[in-house]
Parts: C-alpha cells; structure tokens; sequence
C-alpha cells in the first residue's frame, strides 16, 4: 500500500510531489529545503530541514532511528563541516549511510542545503526471526 505525505511546499502542487511516500517498511523522503528559513545561516537552515524531516517521517509512521540513508546537497563546499556536525547530532548514534555533495544552486537561491532522506520502519516479527538466526534472541526454556 502506497501513502504519500504532503509537506506545505510551495513547489509540491507546481512540480508534483509529495514530502514523503511510504510504501510497506520503506518511507522516502523527498529532497527537503530549509522552508521557513532561507535568512539564517547554514547551520540554521539544517536544523529546519530536521524539523521538517522529522514531522513528515513521524506522519509516515517513522522515526530519524529509522533513516537508512541520506543525501545532503551543499550549494558551498565550505558548508559541509557545520552541516556535517548538525547531522552527527541526529545521527551520530544511528549512523546512516549518507552522501554529501555540492551543486552548483538550489530551486530558491537562499537555500545552501537540501536534504533527502530514506527510512525502513522495522517489522517486529522480522527483526524477531533475524535476532534468532543470527543468535541475538535470547528465550527462557
């Protein structure tokens, strides 16, 4: 079953997208500009991108514990250690895998950063059963 999330982008009606879609276990992000935040400073426009992220992920049923993957798209080259630091703060214990790359600019030139991100909510009975075949599950006879 197929779940798309609406964020309140101004761009989602213009291009067609949603802010995430879940499908089964699997919630994708869509690539997420600082809305709301285009006058602070790249620190500032990371920690919107969390909080926008955050939400969306949570309306799909996900946590930030249960991002997989990210993609970071730096419009300065410069930016990568204050945004890398700002990742390590929700991520250092969760330790996705992620990618940085700059770009030559954003849809809004204000933005330095844009994220995407890729999530699996765990199933319960699978992480039982891959817990117990790899030994992990421990059950009182």
């Amino acid at each position: 079953m197929r779940t798309n999330i609406p964020g309140g982008s101004p761009y989602e009606p213009i291009i067609g997208f949603s802010r995430a879609v879940r499908v089964g276990y699997a919630v994708h992000l869509a690539g997420t500009g600082p809305v709301g935040a285009d006058n602070e400073d790249v620190t500032g426009q990371t920690r919107r991108i969390f909080a926008i992220a955050e939400k969306a992920l949570a309306e799909a049923g996900a946590t930030l514990a249960d991002v997989v993957r990210t993609r970071m798209y730096l419009t300065r080259a410069e930016d990568w250690e204050a945004v890398g630091r700002v990742h390590g703060e929700f991520f250092g214990d969760i330790l996705p895998a992620a990618t940085m790359v700059v770009v030559a600019a954003l849809l809004n030139p204000a933005w330095r950063i844009e994220i995407e991100m890729d999530a699996v909510i765990p199933d319960s009975l699978a992480i039982q059963t891959a817990e117990a075949g790899a030994g992990l599950l421990t059950t009182d006879n």
